[in-house]
């Protein structure tokens, strides 16, 4: 069954950084493949935007992900509204660029909090509902920067290294139950705030470091979390996939 061809309708998929870019696009794949979707963003944007995404209906929650709280109110949220989740993906992150001697200790940990510790709380307590169930995908967002070293990339690197060594924790222990949990690595996507980064000369010497010429594309990265967590990849599990257009294998 090819990635096109996949069904996910009576599925209900939770996906995190849902207002913007990966998350966004990602929850719109899934729409259209028929399963229903609550988006969850810090911004109050996502509960028009879910609302405006085929099928459905749909559900937007406005959450701080970070709160340790939130995920178990999240979840509850989504059991109480849509149905118990079978699939979550876990997209919500940011990047906060300095020179490793310059990192300001809450730039650090706001790096960590957000991209690591609230992946890690949305996973638990959507992995306390599937292991209860037998049944759930986990898909998490690291990066190519989980396993290769980038210049003041130092507090992103070190949480997306992060996810990939909590992501082969999970598997491990939920496997038994019929979830399962894997990572996918990106190299830079062309979301907006992606071509605005690297935008210029900047962008143009980093896609010379790709093999294949370019950044990758958000429906390519969408494509990629779908199969990962369609009934085919149920042997798939542990894994860190990287889709980095052949940049860490040179």
């Amino acid at each position: 069954m090819s990635v096109s061809e996949q069904d996910f309708t009576g599925q209900v998929v939770v996906v995190t950084g849902a207002a913007s870019g990966i998350g966004y696009t990602a929850a719109h794949h899934f729409a259209v493949r028929g399963a229903r979707v609550v988006g969850v963003d810090l911004g109050e944007r996502v509960i028009e935007l879910l609302t405006q995404l085929p099928g459905g209906p749909h559900h937007g929650i406005v959450r701080n992900l970070v709160d340790p709280e939130a995920a178990g109110e999240v979840m509850a949220e989504v059991v109480r509204v849509v149905g118990m989740p079978t699939i979550l993906v876990n997209s919500a992150g940011i990047a906060l660029l300095d020179p490793a001697v310059d990192v300001p200790s809450s730039r650090w940990q706001a790096t960590l909090d957000v991209n690591l510790s609230a992946s890690f709380y949305m996973a638990q307590a959507a992995g306390r509902l599937m292991v209860e169930a037998g049944y759930g995908r986990i898909v998490n967002l690291a990066s190519q920067a989980a396993i290769v070293g980038l210049d003041q990339h130092a507090a992103y690197c070190a949480s997306k290294a992060g996810i990939i060594g909590l992501t082969r924790v999970l598997s491990l222990e939920w496997a038994p139950s019929g979830v399962t949990v894997n990572s996918v690595s990106p190299t830079v996507v062309e979301t907006p705030l992606g071509k605005e980064a690297w935008a210029g000369e900047k962008g143009e010497a980093a896609k010379r470091a790709i093999p294949v010429g370019r950044f990758a594309r958000p429906e390519e990265i969408a494509s990629l979390i779908a199969y990962i967590a369609s009934p085919a990849a149920a042997m798939i599990t542990g894994e860190n996939v990287v889709i980095d257009g052949g940049y860490t294998s040179v």
